[in-house]
């Protein structure tokens, strides 16, 4: 049985176990806001520790209190950051209200099918949306069965309703003026332009250009290694303000790369490389031109609560401020040095698809860039591994799309066979 008490300003469940040498031996949790919550906790902890060493655990507990226990236990140690609330918002937004109330031995294919089936015809929602709740579903209950709590898994088979328009691609490739006139529209915006520059002349991810640093750019032997990734986590206090008095209240940390061959070093032209010289020139001055209340950034390191390993979180702090960490030299900021990471392009985005009308997604530098070198007669090779992808079958299938000059060539190819007739 499950006990709750408070203890100060939270709540703290506990519940006995075996005996250990005729001794009682209790477990407990404390730090619970609410007693409900604590009770909640207490219950699916009890039920774990009754269920140890059954071959088959057919839980009496609620879907919806298992997919809690699947996101603590399971997605929260072992996925990345961005998996982790894609998960959580399905989870929150779509299995609860419409799975949460049966119990975890009930399910069956047929209510999963049926589920999805009016998910469909009531909400309309793209294949590509359909597919990630399918797809949760199945990771879900992929870990009951795994760790004994169901027989079966129910979500193996589900199908998914017929889309009969085609899915659209989102994916815009640019047009030489259409870069022209996006560059110019920001070149009084040089965080925002040398940034674009950078996405469009290597193919780079957004998480990727912002988390370079100065000391990624190798000018002499003209290169860039991308080694990390820059990803946003919950804002301080709940508040949507993005800056208190230059102080960002926006959360950053480095994070790993995507795959293992995201990680790579890529060459780069005089184009880009000039450019770059030219902006840290700036930089600098604008550094000098500052003095004391120029933003600088530092790495700390802290401990992930969900699967206590070590990550770096940037902290911010004025020129003026001395501080006994290792500073991150961030290559897009804005002209104080106050760092926005991946947020810098929100509004710019606005503006390019409402003021220029040009209907696009920062990932379409990467389309763009992608396209054109095969366009161009790249190797395909050589492009795959400069997109850090694991093979080429990524590179062609999903980022080099056919442009209308691939298809002319194409055609042009088949006439010279067809002069024999």
């Amino acid at each position: 049985m499950v006990n709750v008490r408070k203890r100060g300003n939270v709540y703290e469940y506990s519940f006995d176990v075996a005996k250990i040498e005729g001794k009682r031996k209790r477990v407990s949790k404390s730090g619970f806001k609410t007693k409900a919550e604590a009770l909640k906790q207490g219950t699916i902890a009890y039920n774990e520790y009754l269920n140890t060493g059954r071959n088959v655990k057919i839980n009496e507990m609620s879907y919806s209190d298992f997919l809690d226990y699947w996101l603590d236990n399971h997605c929260k140690i072992n996925l990345k950051y961005h998996t982790i609330e894609a998960y959580s918002n399905i989870v929150k937004n779509h299995l609860k209200p419409n799975l949460g109330f049966y119990k975890l031995s009930q399910i069956t294919k047929t209510t999963l099918q049926e589920f999805l089936n009016k998910v469909y015809v009531e909400k309309g929602y793209s294949k590509n949306f359909l597919n990630n709740i399918r797809k949760v579903l199945k990771c879900s209950f992929n870990y009951a069965t795994d760790n004994e709590y169901v027989k079966v898994n129910p979500a193996l088979n589900l199908t998914l309703p017929k889309y009969d328009i085609p899915p659209n691609d989102p994916a815009h490739i640019f047009t030489n003026e259409e870069i022209n006139l996006i560059l110019d529209r920001f070149k009084n915006n040089h965080c925002i332009y040398y940034a674009f520059l950078t996405a469009y002349c290597t193919g780079l991810r957004a998480s990727e250009v912002f988390a370079l640093t100065w000391n990624d750019i190798d000018f002499k032997n003209k290169t860039i290694s991308v080694n990390k990734n820059i990803l946003k986590k919950n804002q301080v206090g709940g508040t949507k303000k993005r800056h208190i008095s230059g102080n960002s209240t926006t959360v950053w940390y480095f994070g790993t790369c995507k795959t293992e061959t995201s990680y790579r070093t890529i060459t780069i032209g005089d184009t880009l490389l000039n450019a770059l010289k030219t902006y840290k020139k700036e930089q600098e001055e604008n550094k000098n031109n500052y003095g004391d209340t120029y933003m600088k950034h530092y790495k700390k390191s802290v401990i992930n609560l969900y699967n206590n390993k070590t990550e770096t979180k940037i902290v911010n702090a004025y020129s003026e401020i001395d501080v006994a960490l290792e500073e991150v030299d961030f290559v897009f900021v804005k002209k104080n040095g106050v760092y926005e990471g991946t947020d810098s392009c929100k509004y710019p985005f606005k503006v390019i698809h409402y003021e220029l009308g040009i209907p696009c997604r920062f990932h379409d530098f990467r389309d763009t860039h992608a396209t054109k070198l095969i366009e161009s007669g790249a190797d395909i090779k050589s492009v795959s591994k400069r997109l850090g992808h694991r093979n080429i079958d990524i590179t062609y299938n999903i980022y080099v799309r056919v442009t209308e000059k691939m298809e002319k060539e194409t055609a042009d190819k088949f006439e010279t066979i067809c002069k024999f007739l």
